[in-house]
């Protein structure tokens, strides 16, 4: 609940607003110096002074209601819920009534004799936005090397990545326009410490002047190194947004399909640098093809357990249907995905449960969640038992003797360090971070059947933050997509074993293959193969090329090569094994697509064209 105290009756042209979150031994003093200096430049009336109380647990709401009745040019805004930096302020900007709209930090870290220089440079210079900054010439900051170092190294990242012109993103004196900055905000996604950053990186982006003026900065209180914020929080935030204000507007199916196929075509002319395409030709005709053909009818296995696997999923989510018209679905969508880049195949789905079963586009995508869900849970279950059983059994030293021969001889300090020893260490290591991810996930799954939250818990032992919110939040949201079929055993049961037995049988095609080119399967070789089969499948991830064709097949076969010294696993051979593993798969594929739209009477060209009406629905609305 948002509550609002302290009225004005008379039309203010600057309003202040400040962020407060258990301030109640500075609030008053802050408040008092505030309207003093707003005092000295600007006549009565003119301003007023809103405190963004977010979600206190000290007296700082009782303080800011004391000071709201006792000022007429104090106002509080008091939040029940944490709603976070950004949040706060976003809020009480919609709610103040100036033209000119400020906020500072209430530690007043920064020199209040720069105030008139800030409020003035929207107020009368005509900037858009206006910010103090502590790294420009002219400034003077008293900041430790615990300070400074991060903060430069931050706004060193903002600036390659983002573009930025601004030297300090988050010196916490700013000033906006408030027309510029209402047409801003829609667009910012962050509520806490990244706010101020993405405000100024999308007010450059959208053309509105920006002005930086030198600061006197003081540090007040103890900044400490957070590892929920400052890495995962505002680290994730300028991936982000660069994705979304570089990557994103200039990627379309055209400019994707045009890319890929470019890559494509780069890497097949490289390939003929390195290796011979006929003897990459001889080496495919030389495979025995009553084994690809096994290959094949093992592959074929694992589509009525997808089918399977998506009924069950349905079936949580209040959906019943039959595994034949699932499996169907299912490979229509794959068949999708192949022809179309961008995985167009996954609206597809939803368009075709939509069209044939009457399930709505919500609960078809939320479905498609899940089962991605489930696929990383099995990709890391599977991994981890890979590698604990290669070291339990001893056979490291195969994988240990390819990776030895790819980094050669290593010198630490003089010393000669024997690169077979410690590539078993490293196996070793791997094997154990492979134990601890198979716990994560009993973790995840135990936490996903009870009411005690081990996710929010575990993450505020790190940080008390507000972003340990956000960060707890998008983990609970994968967490929730597995609470939706794990709350009934025989459904987890069925949706995680048959998670398992798809990529299970995915990499059993792939061992299939290799045993067709002559390959002896040994524990190396299957751990080689697990691991290429799932690299692969993640590079195919990328919309760059329909399918991932040569995205899968580039990815197998470095890993095949760079995991194994066996003489007869040439990087010809690996490629050819590639090919021809990629292949069977889309040819089972295609079959089993083109034989269910015949059957369910669905034309892929008018689903993929009802995919953007698939989307628009699917998404919430207010």
């Amino acid at each position: 609940m948002i509550a609002h105290t302290g009225t004005m009756s008379r039309p203010v042209e600057v309003s202040v607003v400040l962020p407060a979150y258990n301030e109640e031994a500075t609030l008053a003093e802050t408040v008092a110096v505030t309207l003093e200096r707003l005092g000295d430049f600007l006549p009565g009336g003119a301003f007023e002074v809103i405190v963004a109380e977010d979600g206190c647990e000290d007296r700082t709401p009782e303080i800011a209601d004391e000071l709201a009745a006792e000022y007429d040019a104090v106002r509080h805004i008091h939040s029940d819920d944490r709603l976070g930096r950004g949040g706060a302020l976003e809020h009480a900007f919609r709610e103040a009534d100036g033209e000119t709209l400020v906020y500072f930090d209430t530690d007043l870290a920064t020199d209040m004799r720069h105030l008139e220089e800030l409020v003035e440079s929207v107020r009368t210079e005509g900037y858009d936005v206006a910010t103090g900054s502590r790294w420009m010439p002219g400034s003077e900051a008293e900041r430790p090397a615990k300070r400074g170092v991060p903060s430069r190294g931050y706004n060193r990242l903002v600036r390659l990545f983002l573009r930025s012109e601004v030297r300090d993103h988050q010196c916490g004196f700013k000033a906006f326009d408030r027309e510029a900055l209402l047409a801003l905000i829609d667009e910012v996604e962050d509520e806490h410490w990244f706010w101020d950053t993405e405000i100024l990186v999308r007010a450059q982006r959208a053309g509105y002047r920006v002005k930086e003026f030198p600061v006197d900065w003081t540090p007040k209180g103890d900044s400490k190194v957070d590892i929920v914020r400052d890495v995962f929080g505002m680290g994730s935030q300028i991936v982000r947004t660069w994705w979304q204000v570089s990557v994103s507007p200039r990627i379309t199916r055209q400019v994707s399909l045009g890319a890929g196929t470019l890559l494509v075509v780069v890497a097949l002319l490289l390939m003929t640098v390195y290796l011979d395409p006929a003897a990459v030709l001889d080496a495919i005709a030389g495979a025995d093809p009553a084994v690809v053909g096994v290959s094949a009818l093992v592959y074929l296995l694992s589509w009525p357990l997808r089918g399977i696997r998506y009924r069950d999923i349905l079936d949580r989510l209040g959906h019943h249907s039959d595994v034949t018209f699932m499996t169907g679905a299912v490979f229509i969508s794959q068949t999708g995905n192949l022809v179309f880049p961008a995985r167009a195949g996954d609206a597809v789905r939803a368009y075709v449960v939509k069209a044939r079963r009457g399930i709505p586009y919500p609960t078809g995508f939320a479905s498609l969640a899940v089962e991605r869900v489930f696929d990383l849970l099995a990709i890391t279950v599977l991994a981890g038992s890979v590698l604990v059983g290669l070291v339990a059994t001893g056979g490291t030293d195969d994988l240990a003797a390819a990776i030895a021969a790819d980094i050669g001889t290593v010198t630490i300090g003089g010393n000669a360090v024997d690169p077979a020893a410690a590539a078993r260490t490293a196996i070793q290591v791997a094997a154990g971070v492979g134990a601890a991810a198979i716990v994560a996930v009993a973790v995840i799954v135990v936490n996903a059947r009870r009411d005690a939250n081990l996710v929010r818990r575990g993450v505020g032992a790190l940080s008390s933050d507000s972003y340990a919110d956000y960060v707890a939040g998008v983990i609970e949201q994968f967490v929730g997509d597995i609470q939706t079929v794990v709350g009934e055993r025989r459904s987890f049961l069925g949706v995680g074993g048959g998670s398992l037995l798809i990529w299970t049988l995915d990499v059993a095609t792939a061992l299939v293959v290799f045993a067709a080119f002559g390959i002896e399967i040994t524990l190396s070789i299957v751990t080689v193969a697990f691991f290429a089969v799932s690299v692969g499948n993640l590079a195919k991830v990328l919309p760059l090329s329909p399918g991932g064709i040569g995205l899968y097949e580039g990815a197998f076969t470095l890993i095949v090569v760079g995991l194994t010294a066996a003489p007869e696993l040439t990087a010809t051979t690996a490629l050819a094994i590639s090919v021809v593993d990629h292949a069977v798969k889309n040819v089972v594929t295609i079959v089993g697509g083109v034989v269910s739209m015949a059957w369910l009477n669905v034309s892929l060209t008018t689903a993929v064209d009802r995919t953007s009406d698939v989307e628009a629905e699917a998404e919430p609305h207010d």
